[in-house]
């Protein structure tokens, strides 16, 4: 299912009441890249696709820019709605695009929903993910791979909706009407509704999770951008001597970064030029949504 940028930012803006309020007010400030607000903070978090990378290809520059910012001391961290791959595997992405980011500074939507299920009771958990990216970081854990069979729906104690790739209608239906029939929790790895790729944009996982929520009437619980909790595990690992004031988090898309940064209370740049608004107008979402963010960038 492939959406056009009009469509993703719409089925953004349907879903506002689920996701934290922006900011009131503000005026963004208009720059080129990372260099030149390299001064104004200390900390520097990072989304990863449309700031780091399009695809397997890093930004042209940015890793550069990046160890720039590393040079001069500053602490560089990802935040990303990463949950279909394992963690080693986003490091090895990384590595290979020329970043380099020790493994404790990569805060991932799939580290922080798994550090919950790792601390809430033992369930058996169905599972929206691609079976084929390997199971490494899910050990101790019970998952059944959800597809075609309705027995793995109606055994599952609880939903975990971590990667989309493989999720099909004739699936989500199987799920949608187990939740009908016995309400259980919903944690989504991803609260992206959409990403961007080469042809337009990919439904993700939150899109199915707000789909869910609309027809039976369930409440997800997300882990990820816009949400705190991925921020309180990057704030975790800083340690807390840093003033908010002077970190400041970095990405491509108004709803998922610019809001969170806004609801962890974090300055915001949004990244103009590449990702969700390539091609499209920025200024025009950001006065249609009122999320507004401190710093415009052309580029990383």
């Amino acid at each position: 299912m492939m959406m056009t940028s009009e469509q993703a930012f719409a089925a953004y803006e349907a879903a506002r009441a689920r996701l934290p309020d922006a900011r009131a007010g503000g005026t963004a400030r208009r720059v080129e890249t990372l260099a030149e607000i390299a001064d104004d903070f200390d900390v520097f978090l990072l989304d990863a696709f449309g700031v780091l990378n399009i695809g397997e290809t890093a930004i042209p520059g940015t890793p550069e820019r990046v160890a720039d910012l590393q040079a001069a001391g500053k602490r560089v961290m990802v935040v990303s709605n990463a949950a279909g791959v394992p963690h080693g595997d986003l490091m090895e992405k990384y590595t290979r695009l020329g970043y380099d980011f020790a493994p404790d500074d990569v805060i991932s939507s799939r580290k922080t929903l798994l550090a919950a299920v790792r601390a809430a009771p033992a369930r058996r958990w169905g599972i929206m993910a691609t079976e084929s990216r390997g199971r490494e970081d899910l050990d101790g854990i019970e998952v059944t791979y959800l597809a075609e069979d309705p027995a793995a729906y109606a055994a599952a104690e609880g939903f975990l909706l971590i990667g989309s790739a493989a999720w099909t209608e004739e699936r989500h239906a199987l799920l949608e009407a187990a939740l009908r029939e016995n309400p259980r929790e919903v944690w989504v790895g991803n609260p992206d509704i959409v990403a961007p790729r080469e042809t337009g944009f990919s439904a993700e996982p939150g899109h199915y999770a707000h789909r869910l929520a609309d027809a039976t009437g369930i409440a997800p619980r997300f882990f990820g951008k816009p949400f705190a909790n991925i921020f309180d595990m990057a704030f975790e690992r800083l340690g807390g001597d840093i003033p908010r004031e002077r970190i400041v988090m970095v990405g491509d898309s108004l709803h998922t970064d610019i809001l969170g940064a806004h609801a962890a209370g974090v300055a915001s740049a949004l990244v103009a030029g590449y990702g969700f608004f390539a091609g499209s107008d920025a200024n025009a979402a950001i006065a249609a949504s009122g999320i507004v963010p401190d710093i415009i960038l052309t580029r990383p």
